[in-house]
């Protein structure tokens, strides 16, 4: 092993993950945490507790130091990207005035301030935890949205127009200095060090929001690709330059790479979040059977899942677990249920409404671009499935491709890193030397025309026919 080394640190959530990467890309020791189950105090209220995901991120930064063999002298950069679409309120000294507010919460889009005198700082979980790793008072602009934040973005800067502020809620003082990723916010605090097993004195470098910066980690960089990204959020992007400020049917955001732009389909909220949940209904009998045969609880029910055909042989999974909140009367169902079905049919329902939602999805956002897509690119622990990347590939009719390390958050983080301490030239030239090679997965033709039709004639329409129902149903069961 040789220097010089690059961390990058990824907080979703549901884990912070951190990892040591040599300068080509290659991960050499690693850190993984859970996070606390969040709080839930009341409906639309969802909040990290205490100060978790910063201790998260140490425990999982330990413990990839602990794992690392190399020179601690050699490690020369930290990339830090957490979850995005959070609000954090901070006192004058940094601490947390409240738990740190969830994107599921619905306060993270209104118009919330509290009524705390002693709020400083308003921010996101980046601003928040790149205080805590530096002691700035610094934030990515790119991990700030205007849904949220009064930032103007064509210049990436906080806006000049006072009914922002109105609307939002919030003092320009309260607000962090922006910087752009790849720029270095501070170095790591003797405090910081203490808590993680970073080096004090390491540069600790600005990236963007997750979904950006997992592209940036996939090596997804054209403009004819399609990132896939398997998360609690599933979301699919393309890359452009033009700030479309207008769209019906995507949202354009800020790329991981200075003034370009992402923009980003509408997705599933709860997706790869209604895989655990069915996994865990299935209970412990299970798990300790995928345990004696060597499995993961995912490996032990896809053996039974592939075995199905394509179409789960009618059964249908709609995936409402978390509605939006202008229909906030939807739920999940699965419908269809005959005696041939089993939990293999349930596993690889939720797989194939996945690939079927987020295709509408897709389609959509790319009419309205104006473009085509050549591959799409599907990343998260979702992406490790050979079965799931199958489906994907059917449903979208076009090859479908994994990286074959995983990439990912935390590989982009390194490589902001990697450009901001001169490792690499720029982000783009440190993309191309760390991003990994991919595996692909072509289309079948027959599987292919099975959800074809199911999308045309009967799947996209179930809601049509349900809301109603469910409408009538929420005064009993909200």
């Amino acid at each position: 092993m040789t220097g010089p080394y690059l961390i990058g640190v990824d907080c979703g959530t549901q884990s912070a993950k951190v990892v040591v990467y040599d300068a080509a890309g290659t991960a050499v020791a690693g850190g993984q945490h859970m996070l606390r189950p969040m709080s839930r105090p009341q409906h639309g209220v969802a909040v990290h507790p205490d100060e978790d995901l910063w201790t998260s991120i140490a425990a999982a930064s330990r413990q990839a130091l602990a794992a690392f063999t190399g020179d601690l002298s050699e490690i020369v950069g930290v990339g830090i990207c957490p979850i995005r679409c959070c609000k954090a309120f901070l006192r004058a000294d940094g601490s947390l005035a409240e738990p740190l507010i969830s994107w599921m919460d619905d306060r993270a889009y209104q118009s919330y301030m509290p009524a705390d005198p002693a709020v400083r700082y308003a921010t996101t979980s980046s601003g928040y935890i790149a205080h805590r790793f530096t002691g700035e008072f610094r934030d990515t602009a790119a991990n700030n949205i205007l849904l949220q934040w009064p930032i103007d973005t064509d210049t990436w800067q906080w806006s000049d127009d006072p009914a922002l502020y109105e609307t939002f809620n919030v003092r320009r003082e309260q607000l962090l200095e922006l910087q752009m990723p790849g720029d270095v916010i501070g170095r790591v605090t003797g405090e910081a060090s203490a808590a993680t097993g970073i080096p004090e004195g390491v540069p600790v470098v600005a990236t963007a929001n997750d979904k950006a910066v997992e592209m940036l980690g996939s090596g997804s960089l054209g403009e004819r690709t399609a990132l896939i990204s398997l998360g609690t959020y599933i979301a699919a992007m393309v890359h452009g330059h033009e700030n479309h400020k207008s769209p019906t049917n995507f949202w354009t955001n800020f790329a991981c790479l200075p003034h370009r732009y992402l923009y980003e389909s509408n997705g599933v909220r709860r997706g790869m979040w209604t895989l655990t949940w069915f996994l865990d209904l299935l209970g412990d009998e299970m798990a300790e059977r995928a345990v004696s045969l060597g499995l993961s609880r995912e490996q032990y029910l896809e053996r039974e899942a592939a075995a199905v055909p394509a179409g789960s042989d009618g059964l249908m999974t709609v995936l409402d677990w978390l509605a939006t909140t202008d229909k906030p009367f939807r739920k999940g169902m699965m419908l269809g249920f005959d005696a041939r079905h089993s939990r293999g049919h349930v596993y690889r329902s939720i797989l194939e409404a996945i690939a079927l939602t987020m295709k509408f999805h897709v389609d959509a956002m790319c009419t309205e671009l104006g473009i085509s897509l050549e591959e799409i690119v599907v990343s998260g622990g979702g992406a490790n499935s050979p079965l799931f990347m199958q489906i994907f590939a059917d449903v979208f009719g076009i090859t479908a491709s994994r990286s074959v390390d995983g990439g990912g958050a935390a590989l982009g983080s390194a490589m902001c890193a990697a450009a901001a301490v001169g490792v690499h030239p720029d982000i783009e030239r440190a993309a191309a030397s760390m991003a990994k090679g991919r595996e692909s997965f072509l289309p079948d033709a027959a599987n292919g025309e099975v959800y074809r039709q199911m999308a045309a004639t009967v799947y996209h329409d179930i809601r049509n026919h349900t809301d109603a129902l469910f409408e009538r149903a929420y005064p009993i069961f909200h």
